[in-house]
């Protein structure tokens, strides 16, 4: 039970950094390894429907995120959909281990606070870091975050007891970098002779 709890909340943190790409990473495990077996009715996002669905939206949320102004209205469209998406993961993980019990349940109540605070400083601090990088620092900072979700959904997934410090590490490397950004972020603009906002 505790390796399902830290695999779920583990995995359901990334979804508020990119729940798409999150989700993409579960639903590719359970298709493609015997790591994991997602119990009905997670395992539809594995099926071949649900891949599909899934790479359709996956360019939306990447592109997005990798723009100046747009990044910020997709993380408000997004500030329903990333807890959800990050309850409906740690559900699954936690399903995979054991269907039925309290404990799929409390998961999806950690896995959707866990990926809300994770997407609520998200959206706080992106504006920040575009006004500071006159939009210069949005893309390296969006790529930052998509490989923190990819690797942060793997480890819980294949490795559940490492997901805390795995997790926590990546989560604080995003969060370093978007602090370094917003306070210093004008060497981005000076490598490419920009001038910084006044």
């Amino acid at each position: 039970m505790i390796a399902s709890l830290l695999s779920g909340v583990g995995a359901a943190a990334n979804a508020g950094l990119n729940s798409t790409l999150a989700l993409l990473v579960l639903a590719l495990a359970d298709r493609l390894t015997t790591r994991i077996d997602l119990a009905s009715p997670y395992s539809w996002i594995s099926s071949t429907a649900g891949i599909i669905v899934i790479l359709l939206l996956l360019p939306i949320e990447l592109g997005a995120d990798k723009l100046p102004g747009i990044d910020a209205m997709s993380d408000r469209i997004h500030t329903v959909i990333r807890p959800l998406v990050g309850g409906f993961m740690a559900m699954a993980l936690a399903s995979a281990h054991r269907p039925d019990g309290i404990h799929v349940w409390i998961a999806g109540l950690l896995g959707f606070l866990v990926a809300a605070g994770v997407h609520w400083y998200k959206m706080r601090s992106r504006p920040v870091v575009t006004s500071a990088t006159n939009g210069m620092g949005n893309p390296f900072l969006s790529i930052t975050e998509d490989m923190a979700a990819i690797l942060g959904t793997a480890v819980p997934i294949f490795v559940p007891y490492a997901a805390v410090p795995v997790v926590a590490v990546l989560l604080w490397l995003t969060y370093r970098l978007s602090e370094r950004m917003k306070r210093g972020g004008f060497r981005i603009e000076s490598l490419l002779g920009m001038k910084p906002r006044t």
